[in-house]
């Protein structure tokens, strides 16, 4: 009974989350990095247990090229970055139901990166796209005109440094601000102005520099806080006010990728590969202030590339990495590892994404998509289809009324998943 009601719990503080995230969002869009919720969980139901020997029909195919950065889909739009390697970046616009391209923007952004293409995921609201290029472009377009309303760049606004593998972080629509993260010496977090680009606030500059992380948001003890890790520490930051509330360095990772994960009204799981491991927080306000408990520390799950997911009392993640290969995992809130699957199979380092109960997951390696009912007494795979080609299948995916967007370093692809 005591274990159904603090996975009761952990639902609901899940709805209120989800409501705090994305008020502009419907439940059935994936309007940004790890869809509606920030969470790589879909509210979705309807969808195929399991599928045919040929798997889910391909609804259509849209060629790109070289890059990483996913989809974001709102209102039966399909919105991808492009890139030309050393010249530009392009936002393609494509029909959900076709994959008919109806109107792109292209704008310059010369320099090259090591690999090629593009990194980050727009965010979609009703009238606005805002996207954030690899060389620290941020742009807010008008969906109806196509075209620029504002534009900034990340570096030249706020003094920050090129990564070394470029910028990649997409931007967190927060009230009436667009939520971006320069990790600079001017600024570790700024909110922009929706409508206008006008800077309305910047925290303190924090500990370390920018690498890829996008920040997420979640509300502890009645505070709206943006979450955002560094190589070197972890902040809690005040989203009405950008005032630094809480900083972590008991875990530190050198190029750390995976956003932070909440687990329930007051946990923060943190992961990342390069020996960083994994640690599990509990943040609490005490008197006027805000303070962190480290529940625990693990070598158990270390996600080099993609964010775990939380399905009731266990994180399900792709523990591989550049030294490690430990497959999917299932692990409990105490950092107990139950299952993995090492190399039965390994899924390198694709994404995974949670809807109707069932887990999606890449091989990024193989391009195979794996269908997975989850289950803390073992790995249950349910069905699996080759649908992508090469290597380096790292994007996200994105899910939106039945239809699953997924892409290689050549093409996107959507599926029809519908039951």
């Amino acid at each position: 009974m005591e274990e159904r009601e603090n996975i009761m719990k952990r639902i609901g503080w899940i709805v209120i989350s989800a409501l705090c995230v994305c008020a502009n969002s419907l439940g059935a869009d994936w309007p940004q990095l790890f869809g509606p919720t920030r969470t790589n969980v879909s509210p979705e139901t309807g969808l195929l247990k399991t599928w045919p020997a040929e798997g889910p029909k391909v609804l259509w195919t849209f060629p790109l090229g070289e890059g990483f950065g996913g989809a974001a889909i709102l209102d039966g739009k399909v919105y991808v970055l492009d890139r030309i390697p050393g010249k530009q970046d392009i936002l393609h616009c494509l029909g959900l139901k076709t994959g008919k391209e109806e109107w792109t923007y292209p704008y310059d952004a010369p320099g090259t990166l090591d690999p090629p293409g593009s990194r980050c995921v727009p965010t979609v609201a009703k009238d606005r796209i805002y996207m954030v290029g690899s060389f620290g472009d941020v742009h807010c377009l008008d969906t109806a005109t196509h075209k620029v309303v504002w534009h900034k760049n990340l570096l030249k606004e706020f003094g920050g440094k090129l990564p070394t593998w470029g910028v990649n972080q997409s931007p967190l629509l927060y009230k009436k601000n667009v939520i971006v993260a320069p990790l600079s010496p001017q600024a570790g977090l700024a909110a922009l102005d929706q409508k206008t680009g006008e800077v309305q606030w910047k925290s303190a500059p924090l500990n370390g520099t920018m690498a890829y992380v996008s920040p997420q948001l979640h509300n502890f003890d009645g505070v709206d806080q943006l979450v955002i890790s560094t190589n070197k520490q972890t902040a809690g930051v005040d989203a009405q006010s950008g005032k630094i509330l809480w900083t972590y360095e008991g875990w530190q990772c050198q190029i750390p990728i995976p956003s932070p994960t909440f687990i329930g009204k007051d946990q923060v799981f943190l992961t990342g590969e390069y020996g960083a491991g994994s640690a599990m927080l509990k943040i609490e306000k005490k008197g006027n202030e805000f303070a962190w408990q480290e529940l625990f520390k693990t070598k158990v799950c270390e996600s080099q590339v993609h964010q775990p997911i939380v399905i009731g009392d266990y994180i399900y993640a792709n523990s591989n990495g550049n030294n490690r290969r430990e497959g999917l995992i299932c692990m409990d809130l105490r950092g107990n590892l139950k299952w993995r699957t090492q190399k039965s199979p390994n899924f390198e380092r694709g994404n995974l994404i949670l809807a109707d109960g069932m887990i999606y997951i890449i091989d990024g390696a193989a391009g195979t998509l794996h269908l997975v009912k989850p289950d803390p007494a073992g790995f249950k795979e349910i069905s699996k289809v080759k649908i992508l080609e090469g290597e380096s299948i790292w994007a996200p995916m994105a899910l939106s009324n039945g239809l699953l967007v997924i892409r290689d370093q050549k093409q996107m692809k959507c599926l029809d998943v519908k039951g």
